[in-house]
């Protein structure tokens, strides 16, 4: 058994859609950044060979869920007769482009193959997770990387420290719904990695270089001009004197400080803003709790250098 298996979430911190295949899946460039925004996992050998999930995920069927996909999906693979017993405590917001789904089956994956003596290498677990989706190698590769292809097309990328304001609107978007947007664009030029190897990618480098426009996420506007709540969100926060940006499809977003120190004050000081604005909802013992409302939550999360389950996988 194992408790407590960290599956942390990724930002984007650019996503460029440089093309579209001729199966319709989009053509992509993106840097993945991990994070120390957590779920957490507990993970209990069975020897009947079932696969149980214990959380309940609403909307979800059973099946359906990722980390039982993923389970079964490595038990099929190597014909091992053992099953597994998953809860997952979720922290990452879900649908809101973190990634939180797919690092949880990574983490299942990961996990599981140390508990059932499978011995799989990296490269054949990261195949398995391709086929459950294109952010699932990203966590098995285990290090922050730049992505092309749909994803799945990984080098390896050093970023400086950096810390995070992450924000959940309260609207959640459909990933499908806004790769299939006809205002969608989907011929950015194609960046080389030397072209930002070792700089951060995030608002204030970027922004000081006058470069934050080079480097942008295609699905943005898409989404603020589909999604009202997500919009308010993200003018919001502009107003609060953060430069965002959205990850993935959206709907989170994210500014970026050089340190934690940096983003707890920007932190303190959105807290300060919505008590001036909204004072007969905000809740001092509980921010956030029902104001303003259009943002769920928010987080102050460390930039990661590599996942943390990096060193569980022998090859």
């Amino acid at each position: 058994m194992l408790y407590d298996i960290p599956a942390p979430a990724k930002l984007n911190l650019f996503l460029h859609v440089t093309g579209r295949r001729s199966d319709g899946y989009h053509l992509l460039q993106t840097v993945f950044r991990f994070i120390d925004l957590n779920d957490h996992l507990d993970i209990d050998v069975r020897s009947d060979g079932q696969i149980l999930r214990e959380t309940s995920m609403p909307g979800v069927p059973h099946e359906q869920d990722l980390v039982v996909r993923a389970a079964i999906a490595l038990q099929r693979h190597t014909g091992c007769p053992l099953g597994a017993q998953i809860n997952v405590r979720k922290l990452i917001p879900s649908g809101g482009g973190l990634g939180g789904g797919s690092s949880d089956a990574a983490s299942v994956l990961i996990a599981l193959n140390r508990l059932w003596h499978t011995r799989l290498s990296r490269a054949d677990l990261m195949k398995i997770g391709l086929q459950l989706g294109a952010d699932v190698p990203v966590f098995i590769f285990g290090q922050n990387a730049f992505a092309e292809g749909i994803g799945e097309d990984l080098q390896a990328i050093a970023l400086p420290e950096r810390a995070y304001i992450v924000i959940q609107p309260a609207q959640n978007v459909p990933t499908l719904g806004v790769f299939q947007d006809p205002d969608l664009t989907r011929d950015t030029d194609p960046v080389k990695i030397m072209d930002f190897s070792g700089m951060s990618l995030g608002s204030l480098s970027l922004g000081s270089l006058g470069l934050f426009d080079h480097f942008h996420n295609d699905l943005q506007p898409v989404v603020l001009k589909r999604y009202p709540v997500v919009r308010k969100a993200f003018d919001w926060c502009y107003s609060a004197g953060l430069n965002v940006r959205m990850t993935g499809s959206g709907a989170c977003l994210f500014a970026e400080f050089l340190q934690i120190s940096d983003a707890n004050l920007a932190h303190q000081k959105m807290l300060a803003k919505m008590r001036s604005e909204f004072p007969e909802t905000f809740n001092v013992d509980v921010p956030l709790a029902g104001v303003p409302q259009f943002i769920q939550s928010v987080s102050v999360c460390d930039g990661l250098q590599e996942h943390p389950l990096r060193n569980w996988i022998e090859s």
